[in-house]
């Protein structure tokens, strides 16, 4: 058999191409309007209706624009959607840029202390040559989200609004990876020259100090404390002065943190269900709380979330966006793009391989405000709150197929309440550990 690419080959595929009709018009179709335009059936979207009978009514849109802060965008909304009912308020937003700048605070200080523990590994072997790929991108998971509000609270948008490098955060980040790839190099070099740990340590102080006032720079100083007003729909108005973020939260929002829980649909051989998971060298603060997932057939993330909203509280989720999806009128659904007839060729992987050789993963984290039941309680398409501003989707809002769900959903996070005592029972359990670059370690960062 021949291994090379002859041109005789090159003259039956050539022949074999120009003898199908489909293929010159796929051609035509796409070489003119691109891949996306050609296979976009029209009575698609006659199925996919904004209706819904179990609904929740949220804020205005909110638009992350050029940044990787979609897990960041879709958490605060969670968080805002408790301020705005405490507060009888039709509206409100919480800073992303006041938990942006602590999450990029709290991710340098991660790396350096990855850096720090494996000093003795090999410069080009695959754990560092992981750990400088990006020490400190935007992405993010639901835990991590966690640490930083324990620690630092939340305030309003107001108190810290977005900025240039918040909302366009490439070239800043692009600065920040390149020092801290110079104190990774700097480290592991007076390591080597026999340097011990209290001047290392030092030297991680110095970093520390340089990291933080690129930070201050790029998107100001966080408050310590700040004045609160606000006037309700109905007229009253409401202030708190000298408050500090971490009370603003606890009064204004006072979700119990500790209550909500990372459900994971992984159907690969390496993760039975039924078993936790977390992820080495993945997070933000340090001391703050691991990254732990339960690993669940996909028919039970969809009961925890149905009965969370059912109860009227919206459902943070991540998933792979980018899959089979469509910005023109916020469409999530197998049918929207009919490869197969255009490139004559079946696209069958399973889930659980395309988990395996990294053709899907979570790459965005958005919020489920409601969900469409059949009579018998089965659902068919699922309402979503995006945060790429209103031009995205329909107003801001997009709509998932059931069948997109069982597809590319990967994690949802929901109330203990929610789970049987059975799943509560399993989600206590000690973690497996994942290797870092497992596809359950990635980070939710699409714009």
């Amino acid at each position: 058999m021949e291994q090379a690419i002859t041109m005789e080959k090159m003259a039956a595929f050539e022949k074999e191409f120009a003898a199908d009709r489909a293929n010159r018009v796929a051609m035509n179709a796409v070489t003119k309007s691109g891949i996306a335009a050609a296979i976009l059936p029209p009575e698609n979207a006659a199925k996919m209706r904004h209706t819904f009978n179990v609904f929740i009514k949220q804020g205005e849109i909110t638009n992350q624009k050029t940044s990787g802060r979609c897990w960041m965008f879709a958490a605060l909304n969670t968080l805002r959607f408790q301020l705005m009912k405490k507060l009888n308020l039709k509206s409100f937003e919480l800073s992303q840029s006041y938990l942006f700048f602590y999450d990029k605070l709290e991710k340098a200080n991660y790396f350096l202390e990855s850096i720090l523990a494996t000093l003795d590994e090999p410069t080009n072997g695959r754990l560092i040559s992981y750990l400088l790929m990006m020490p400190l991108n935007d992405g993010g998971q639901w835990d991590m989200f966690v640490s930083l509000v324990q620690k630092y609270g939340v305030v309003p948008k107001d108190v810290m609004p977005e900025t240039n490098c918040s909302s366009s955060s490439r070239e800043m980040v692009g600065y920040l990876t390149e020092k801290l790839r110079e104190f990774a190099c700097a480290l592991r070099t007076a390591h080597k020259a026999g340097k011990g740990e209290a001047e290392l340590r030092a030297m991680k102080d110095d970093m520390m100090r340089t990291i933080y006032n690129m930070l201050c720079i790029c998107l100001g100083v966080p408050p310590k404390t700040f004045t609160f007003e606000v006037r309700d729909d109905d007229g009253n108005f409401t202030r708190a002065e000298n408050i500090t973020p971490q009370q603003f939260f606890a009064e204004y929002v006072g979700m119990d943190l500790d209550q909500y829980v990372s459900l994971i649909n992984a159907p690969t051989d390496d993760k039975p269900y039924g078993k936790t998971y977390t992820v080495e060298y993945l997070g933000n603060v340090l001391e703050g709380r691991q990254v732990k997932y339960l690993n669940l057939p996909i028919e039970e993330l969809k009961k925890a979330a149905i009965a969370q909203m059912r109860d009227g509280e919206p459902v943070w989720f991540g998933c792979d966006v980018g899959k089979r999806s469509s910005r023109d009128g916020g469409v999530m659904d197998l049918g929207v793009a009919d490869l197969e007839s255009l490139f004559n060729t079946k696209f069958g992987m399973t889930k659980a391989e395309r988990l395996d050789y990294g053709q899907s993963q979570m790459t965005h984290a958005m919020v489920f405000q409601g969900v469409n039941l059949s009579e018998d309680g089965k659902p068919d398409r699922w309402r979503v709150e995006n945060s790429w501003g209103k031009d995205a989707g329909v107003n801001g809002y997009y709509i998932m197929s059931d069948a997109w769900f069982d597809e590319y959903m990967y994690q949802i996070v929901v109330n203990k309440k929610y789970l049987t005592e059975e799943q509560r029972a399993a989600y206590e359990q000690a973690p497996i550990k994942l290797a870092p670059w497992d596809p359950m370690g990635s980070l939710a960062c699409a714009e």
